[in-house]
């Protein structure tokens, strides 16, 4: 099910060249265009990275299925620059992901100093993005917004952008050394397995049938409607499940700065 685009706001920054649109149901959304110049998969990427994640009760920002109908990208000149040619953008169904805050309620920030992070109320959270990272193949370093309304001196970390899960529109795994660890200060509370509870059990018992109804929830025009290759990414995933504590363990091995509090013997 779609919501509809109904006003487009301004550009924003970035190489998927994303639009702030606000929407049918009253709220402001980062929309993704499939003619955007990274991989249309990224779009299926997103939705159902987005989905998994939330699932989980991980902090990831809401993401949704956004139309954007020809009038208004008409009536806007919405364009994206593709290979040094600026093209119309195109209409139909998109990927949205919801703003955390209203900007009339709230402050939000991309960037947290690393002598703010103190302030975070859920710090706790960035030990189970990692492991959701690295299940769903994330090629990317994680992104994260941080907000607080207005009546509030502390914030908490919102999770955005999961466009190169799955490794980007190659749909595997190369597994490394994570490239989507975020700043050392994020980990520093992790002391061990019990860190990463609830979200490492919750990946490792995710029902297989759940994988698969959210992956159905993808639109098959965002993978070119191959649900032969879809199928296999499902199949993957399910594999994985079971595979994400070695590798955890693989990092805590290879960077033992990585998780300063974390002590246990190897």
């Amino acid at each position: 099910m779609s919501i509809l685009a109904i006003r487009h706001l301004r550009s924003m920054r970035g190489a998927s060249q994303s639009q702030l649109f606000e929407c049918s149901d009253g709220s402001i959304y980062v929309v993704k265009f499939k003619n955007s110049p990274q991989h249309r998969r990224v779009l299926a990427n997103e939705l159902f990275a987005t989905r998994l994640a939330r699932t989980i009760d991980l902090p990831m920002a809401l993401g949704s299925i956004v139309e954007v109908p020809q009038f208004l990208i008409t009536q806007t000149a919405l364009t994206i620059c593709l290979q040094n040619q600026r093209i119309p953008c195109q209409a139909g169904l998109q990927f949205g992901s919801r703003y955390v805050v209203n900007p009339l309620s709230g402050r939000i920030w991309d960037y947290m100093p690393s002598e703010m992070t103190r302030q975070l109320r859920n710090m706790e959270a960035f030990a189970g993005m990692l492991a959701f990272d690295i299940w769903v193949g994330n090629s990317d370093r994680r992104q994260a917004v941080f907000w607080r309304l207005s009546h509030e001196r502390s914030c908490q970390a919102t999770f955005i952008d999961n466009d190169l899960c799955f490794n980007g529109g190659e749909w595997n795994f190369p597994d490394g050394f994570a490239a989507s660890l975020c700043r050392p200060e994020y980990y520093r509370r992790v002391s061990g397995w019990s860190s990463f509870e609830p979200w490492l059990p919750a990946i490792e018992e995710m029902p297989e049938g759940k994988i698969a109804e959210i992956a159905g929830s993808v639109p098959g025009d965002w993978y070119e409607n191959k649900p032969n290759e879809i199928d296999q990414l499902i199949d993957s995933l399910i594999k994985r499940r079971k595979q994400v504590r070695g590798l955890i363990e693989g990092i805590r091995l290879r960077g033992a700065d990585i998780f300063p509090s974390w002590k246990e013997a190897a």
